[in-house]
C-alpha cells in the first residue's frame, strides 16, 4: 500500500483549490448562476445564517475599484474549492480510479449533484430543484464541471513536480 505524503497533497490541493476557485467565479462573471435579487443573499451568506452567523458578518465587504465584495462569501467559496481539490489530490496520489477518471469532471458533476440539486436544497438553502432556473442549473452543472477539471490538471502537475523534487 502506498504512504500519502500528506504534506504534498495539501500543497496541491491548496493550489489547486485556490486557481480553481478563481476559474469558478470566472465562470459565473460569464454565466451568472442567480439572478441579481437572488444574489442579494448569496448561497454562502445563507448557509451561514442558517448556522447562526449574524447578517452583518456574512454581507461584510471589502472595497476595490469602487466594487464592494463580500469577503465573507469568498472565505466560503475558497474554503469548499480548497477542501474538495485537496480530497481530489488525495484521491490521485492514493490512485482512486473511480474518483479520478474523466480528468475529474464525473466527480465535478457529482459536487453538483450532492450540493446543489440535493443537499442546499434539503437545508432550504437554495430553491427547490424545480424551483431554480434553468440557467442556474446549466451555469452551475458547467462551472464544476470545469471547476473540477481545473482541480486535476493543476493537482496533477503539482503533485508531479513536488514528487520530483523529493
Amino acid at each position: 500500500m502506498t504512504k500519502l505524503n500528506w504534506k504534498n497533497i495539501a500543497i496541491a490541493g491548496t493550489a489547486a483549490g485556490v486557481i480553481s476557485g478563481l476559474v469558478k467565479l470566472g465562470w459565473e462573471n460569464i454565466l451568472p448562476p442567480r439572478t441579481a435579487a437572488r444574489n442579494e443573499t448569496n448561497p454562502p451568506q445563507k448557509l451561514l445564517q442558517q448556522l447562526g452567523v449574524p447578517k452583518k458578518l456574512t454581507h461584510a465587504t471589502y472595497t476595490y475599484s469602487g466594487e464592494k465584495l463580500p469577503w465573507v462569501s469568498y472565505l466560503v467559496h475558497f474554503g469548499f474549492s480548497i477542501a474538495f481539490a485537496t480530497a481530489y489530490a488525495a484521491a490521485l496520489e492514493k490512485k482512486v480510479k473511480w474518483l479520478t477518471l474523466g480528468q475529474g469532471v464525473p466527480f465535478g458533476i457529482a459536487v453538483w449533484v450532492a450540493f446543489h440539486l440535493v443537499i442546499m436544497p434539503a437545508m432550504k438553502t437554495v430553491p427547490s430543484v424545480k424551483d431554480q432556473p434553468w440557467q442556474e442549473h446549466l451555469s452551475e452543472a458547467l462551472g464544476h464541471i470545469v471547476w473540477m477539471w481545473t482541480n486535476n490538471e493543476i493537482a496533477e502537475i503539482v503533485l508531479k513536480q513536488l514528487k520530483n523534487k523529493n
